[in-house]
């Protein structure tokens, strides 16, 4: 059976192959997002932000092709063809299978074959598959207090502007009632005269009638040369569209990263909450443009850092977590007041603490914070049974289910998936 093939050669439009790319991206969606996880597993954090190569088994591509059967009489014209001209008589193939076998493409000599389709991923495009299905919980609309976001919306007309925006309807209908307007006592006039006219007229020729009618004939004559001589359109008339920038309402939040350094903290363990961050980090630079981060790190004191002394410098001490959970209540009341930010706050330690600090960790949760904040995720990364700190935090979850999560990671494999659990998509209550 012979299969032939049809290729367009069509030249693509602006953008057409864009258009197509998203397509074969959604068509082979399941491929990608799971080469993109095997990916997420063996890269570090600080290497996400690359592409990635996606193979996709030859059995899943699948060309729209016609199908003959065999026997008849066909005439082909093949483009490119060098070897064979009009009239030449071409043997028929035996069976319809490629290389005259009967079946298949037959095997490689080198023991590699074509079974496998293989492209690269963009960087953009690897982040929106690993991102695609996570969402800040709780998001809500609130006011902005600074707006950076405009749309241009019509806002009648005005008598100035560029031509590009003059509206050509509006212009008209104004030089058609000026001109109305103007020659409304001359076409009245007018009126009056013919009316006398036609009754002079009427009576028949009189020597002094035909003095008056040549008076009224011309009268009218110099009325309507009076008339043609107004303008069509004048300046005056022109009417432009006007617009008013006016601001787009978006959503404002702010993701609080909180981190302890203390000497409990091996290197592991802050090199694991670094990727922790890294990638909430990223998650949040990627799908929101009106958010900011806040870096708080602590021991027995707190201070708010920047990002790169956040990730990178080392410090060593006790550890007093509720340092941090004041110093965030501090910055919140001072900087981000509820009514206008969604107030996320992503804390990551090994559970280690201080006995007595561990209840005020809570009453400081409970009283002041939670009920401000959109959303409290806790990690704690250690191998160890859980300390005090877990417990405390265990009876805020219990009085806050839908606003505090808290998750354990053991090793650097555990990230992704514990940040998945704590970030998944939640429907709208």
């Amino acid at each position: 059976m012979q299969n032939s093939y049809v290729i367009d050669r069509r030249l693509n439009g602006k953008n057409k192959s864009a258009v197509n790319r998203r397509r074969f991206l959604e068509r082979y969606k399941k491929h990608i997002k799971k080469a993109v996880n095997e990916a997420v597993n063996r890269r570090s954090i600080t290497d996400m932000e690359k592409g990635e190569s996606i193979t996709i088994p030859s059995r899943d591509i699948q060309e729209p092709h016609f199908s003959h059967g065999q026997g008849g009489q066909r005439t082909f014209v093949n483009p490119g063809n060098k070897e064979f001209s009009q009239g030449d008589r071409l043997r028929k193939p035996q069976g319809g299978g490629a290389g005259g076998n009967g079946s298949g493409q037959g095997a490689s000599d080198s023991g590699e074959g074509m079974d496998e389709f293989t492209f690269n991923i963009s960087q953009d495009e690897f982040l929106e598959f690993l991102f695609e299905d996570l969402a800040l919980p709780n998001m809500v609309q609130k006011e902005l207090r600074e707006m950076e976001e405009f749309t241009y919306r019509r806002a009648g007309y005005s008598t100035q502007g560029t031509p590009a925006k003059m509206n050509i309807v509006r212009s008209l209908r104004n030089a058609h009632a000026r001109r109305i307007a103007m020659t409304g006592s001359s076409r009245r006039r007018i009126k009056e005269l013919t009316a006398e006219l036609e009754s002079l007229e009427a009576k028949g020729p009189l020597a002094d009638d035909e003095v008056r009618i040549e008076e009224i004939t011309d009268q009218i004559e110099r009325i309507k040369r009076k008339m043609a001589g107004i303008p069509f359109i004048d300046d005056f008339d022109l009417r432009f569209n006007r617009h008013e920038k006016q601001p787009i309402p978006t959503n404002a939040a702010v993701m609080f990263c909180l981190m302890d350094v203390s000497g409990s903290m091996t290197q592991s363990t802050k090199d694991i909450a670094k990727r922790f961050f890294l990638l909430l980090y990223m998650f949040l630079r990627r799908n929101y443009e009106k958010i900011e981060v806040v870096f708080i790190r602590h021991h027995t004191s707190a201070k708010e850092v920047d990002e790169e002394e956040f990730f990178y410098s080392r410090e060593t001490g006790g550890t007093i977590v509720s340092s941090a959970l004041k110093l965030t209540d501090e910055i919140i009341k001072h900087r981000y007041p509820p009514s206008a930010w969604n107030i996320y706050v992503a804390q990551a330690s090994d559970g280690d603490n201080w006995n007595d600090d561990s209840p005020v960790c809570r009453k400081i949760l409970t009283e002041a914070i939670m009920p401000l904040v959109q959303y409290y995720s806790y990690i704690e990364i250690t191998p160890r049974d859980h300390q005090a700190l877990w417990y405390e935090y265990e009876s805020i979850y219990g009085d806050f289910p839908d606003q505090f999560s808290m998750e354990q990671i053991v090793e650097a494999g555990e990230i992704y998936p514990v940040f998945r659990k704590l970030f998944q998509r939640r429907e709208a209550a």
